[in-house]
C-alpha cells in the first residue's frame, strides 16, 4: 500500500485555470491537466528562477520529490503546446501559503504570506474594513 501523499505549500492560486489555442473549438480539443503543486514548481523554479534546493524547501519537500514534481509539470506543458491541447490547472494535494484577505469597502482581494499578521488597511483603497477568506486547503 502507498504512503499517504503529503501536503505541498503553494504560494497562491492562478488567476487564470484555463488555456486553449485560438479558434479551435473546445470539444474538438483533448485536455491536459496540470495539478497546483506542479503550477507552482513552474512558478518557483521557471519564472522567479530560484533554485531547486530553494524552490524544494518554500513547498515543504525534498529536492527529489521537487525535480519529480518540476519534471511532471514541464512534460504536461510541452503536450500542451506541441500537440495543441488544452491546459486546465486544477487539483492536488496542497496547502496554499497565504491567506486571502477582501476589503469590504471596495471589494479589492489580495494575498498575504503566512506569518506576517493580518494587514491593517486594504492595499487599494486604504479602508481598515477587512474581511480575512478562509480558503487554506484543497486535497482533490
Amino acid at each position: 500500500m502507498p504512503r499517504p501523499r503529503k501536503y505541498r505549500f503553494v504560494g497562491t492560486e492562478p488567476e487564470v485555470l484555463y488555456f486553449k489555442p485560438r479558434a479551435i473549438p473546445l470539444r474538438d480539443l483533448e485536455e491536459v491537466k496540470l495539478n497546483l503543486e506542479e503550477f507552482e514548481a513552474v512558478r518557483l523554479k521557471d519564472w522567479k528562477e530560484m533554485s531547486q534546493e530553494q524552490c524544494a524547501k518554500q513547498m515543504k519537500i525534498s529536492r527529489p520529490t521537487f525535480q519529480r514534481v518540476l519534471q511532471s509539470a514541464r512534460k504536461k506543458i510541452a503536450d500542451f503546446l506541441v500537440n495543441g491541447r488544452s491546459l486546465r490547472i486544477e487539483g492536488g494535494t496542497y496547502v496554499i501559503n497565504a491567506r486571502r484577505f477582501r476589503c469590504r469597502k471596495c471589494g479589492y482581494v489580495w494575498n498575504q504570506e503566512r506569518g506576517k499578521g493580518r494587514p491593517e488597511a486594504c492595499p487599494k483603497c486604504g479602508s481598515s474594513d477587512i474581511k480575512s477568506e478562509h480558503k487554506i486547503v484543497n486535497n482533490i
